[in-house]
């Protein structure tokens, strides 16, 4: 369901969208809702906590009065349906419930690690806390290890999303197979850290879970707090890498529980000289095609900035579609076009469309009929 203010709201949900002007409006807050009627365009018009918003039908009867959680605030803020008769509850549901409040994008973490990774800071901590956070580096990928097929198929494979699947089919005696998966390093960085006596706080940036409607968002980094980047005292970012990891594991987390056979919401870290980013995959299996595939991608660069592509496989049939939000990334882009043909040609490829725009797509349309999608 699209939601969108009506003139009389509007003004209150732009500052609630920032997650600045109302503090109702923050992920995992419940708010209450019912319905007014239907406009004359169509729209059903709900009141959502003190806002008056238009929708389009559900399709579904809802009832005189129900309750909405907020899954994500910014552009688009996502709300889900508790406690309606037409939204029976599952335990997936529940679990998600759980931890969408709690998620939180890799890139705090991958700023703490960063800063925990100097050796004059990681000589502080003691040695079981070195080992935990050299698995997870250990975990991460390399730009030249995804730049090859088979390291990309490998960074999939261990991004965490398929853990539980991967141990299922080991042997009982194979005690290497979650060794370099990122599910099993951060479980393991928690299960280290959580029998210390540590308040952490979160990063103060919310990013938007990993949801298979909402498309791909490119994830920038999160640089430190001033008092913390100045530390020389590794025992004072310990309790943010506590709430940073476990942000991170409940984020993946979700991105499991929403998974099915023929979609993934797949997140890499990687990890470059400089610092670390993130690689966020959706890949899609189009079930009306034999061999249909459609890959998303997005990956924000401090050198090239938000990046955001689109490939659609159909059989030999190839379009791929790139948006950037800095024009002279669109321009280092389409220098590349003639390269890019050449290669997919020589792989017996038919390119259909390559083309680069300026700016960032919306999110993706497809929605879980058990959660309203908002925009402004």
């Amino acid at each position: 369901m699209i939601i969108q203010p009506t003139s009389v709201a509007a003004l209150t949900w732009l500052g609630a969208a920032a997650g600045a002007s109302s503090e109702g409006w923050r992920i995992g807050n419940v708010l209450s809702a019912r319905p007014l009627g239907v406009n004359e365009q169509g729209l059903l018009v709900l009141q959502i906590g003190a806002l008056t918003v238009e929708a389009e039908a559900p399709g579904t009867k809802l009832p005189p009065q129900f309750q909405v959680r907020v899954l994500s605030v910014g552009a688009q803020p996502q709300l889900e349906i508790l406690g309606a008769d037409a939204y029976p509850d599952s335990t997936v549901h529940q679990a998600l419930r759980e931890r969408l409040p709690q998620q939180n994008g890799y890139a705090p973490l991958l700023a703490t690690v960063g800063a925990l990774s100097q050796w004059s800071m990681a000589k502080q901590l003691p040695p079981y806390v070195r080992s935990a956070l050299a698995l997870l580096e250990h975990s991460m990928s390399t730009p030249r290890e995804l730049a090859t097929t088979d390291g990309l198929r490998q960074a999939v494979n261990r991004s965490g999303l398929f853990l539980e699947a991967q141990l299922a089919q080991a042997p009982a005696n194979d005690a290497t197979t979650a060794h370099d998966d990122m599910k099993g390093a951060l479980l393991r960085l928690v299960a280290i850290l959580k029998g210390q006596s540590m308040l952490g706080e979160s990063s103060g940036s919310e990013v938007d879970p990993p949801l298979l409607y909402r498309g791909v968002v490119p994830q920038a980094r999160v640089p430190l707090p001033l008092e913390l980047a100045s530390t020389t005292d590794a025992t004072e970012l310990l309790p943010r890498l506590y709430t940073d990891v476990q942000a991170a594991l409940a984020r993946l987390e979700v991105a499991q529980l929403q998974a099915n056979p023929n979609h993934w919401i797949v997140e890499i870290p990687v990890q470059t000289e400089d610092g670390a980013d993130v690689l966020q995959l959706s890949l899609k299996h189009e079930p009306d095609a034999e061999q249909g595939w459609s890959m998303g991608f997005s990956l924000d660069l401090p050198s090239l900035g938000p990046i955001v592509g689109e490939l659609h496989l159909r059989g030999l049939r190839l379009a791929v579609r790139l948006w950037a939000q800095h024009r002279d990334t669109v321009d280092l882009l389409e220098a590349q076009f003639e390269d890019i043909r050449q290669r997919l040609n020589a792989t017996g490829l038919f390119l259909d469309q390559l083309s680069c725009q300026f700016g960032l797509p919306q999110a993706g349309s497809g929605m879980s009929a058990v959660f309203l999608k908002a925009t402004v």
